[in-house]
């Protein structure tokens, strides 16, 4: 799949709530014990957040993005012995590697059941597939998007029915007969500042979840969504008495050692 320019990622907006953002990725690496020899791939690096983390295991360390923007950001950041601009779904590694680490990034891919033994197939012996996902598709803060873009421009989102996230139990029945599996959710209650060009949960989603749902729109017709959403998040996200606002957020972790 192929981004165009329009389409592409803002690493500004992302970069936004870059620490909440990593957070996650830190937890899931943490999770990993130790590896056998070969490359760690950075699967949806991304602006190249988790890198400097992911070089202190001491590996060759290769990033993998479909966003020709994100890329360059990682580029700068200098942590990477390659980077790669390609479609998640259909990269190949060119060897058996220690450790495939994918944070917030597999969710964006249809068929999990095909992908993921996919992936496990490209490990070293001991070699591990760390994952991390989103699972907020069912929250008001990501639920609201979808329900407000029909309702204002019917039709107009056709296709978009939330990220690809499976159960966690169909996860753990796909991976089980591939090896050791873990399996996890966390609820992080983040505190988001006040932010005065909108809602936080609003500036917090624009960015990624709500992407693909604006950028099937016009200007002008975006300009419209954002209003309407800003005039109803703040009832399932109610700002405190200093205008920050508390926002749960539900993520999955999965690893896999073959």
């Amino acid at each position: 799949m192929t981004i165009t320019a329009d389409q592409d990622w803002n690493p500004g907006a992302y970069h936004r709530f870059r620490g909440l953002r990593l957070r996650p990725a830190l937890d899931l690496l943490r999770s990993v014990g130790p590896l056998p020899e070969g490359d760690v791939v950075d699967l949806g690096c991304g602006s190249g957040a988790v890198g400097p983390a992911l070089g202190q295991l001491r590996r060759r360390l290769i990033g993998v993005d479909a966003s020709p923007a994100m890329l360059a950001q990682a580029r700068l950041s200098g942590g990477y012995d390659e980077l790669l601009e390609q479609d998640l779904a259909e990269w190949q590694a060119k060897a058996p590697a220690a450790m495939i680490f994918s944070n917030a990034a597999i969710h964006w891919l249809d068929s999990h059941e095909v992908l993921l033994p996919r992936l496990a197939g490209m490990l070293a012996k001991g070699g591990v597939l760390a994952v991390q996902l989103p699972h907020q598709n069912n929250a008001p803060s990501h639920r609201l998007w979808r329900s407000l873009v029909e309702e204002l421009f019917p039709g107009r989102a056709d296709g978009f029915h939330g990220t690809k996230v499976l159960l966690p139990a169909e996860y753990h029945r796909l991976l089980a007969p591939l090896g050791k599996v873990t399996l996890w959710e966390t609820e992080y209650y983040q505190e988001l500042a006040p932010d005065g060009e909108g809602h936080p949960v609003r500036r917090f989603t624009e960015g990624t979840y709500a992407r693909p749902i604006l950028n099937k729109l016009d200007k002008d017709e975006q300009a419209r969504l954002i209003k309407t959403y800003e005039s109803v998040i703040g009832k399932a996200y109610p700002k405190g008495p200093n205008g920050t606002v508390l926002f749960p957020f539900r993520r999955m972790f999965f690893t896999l050692s073959v």
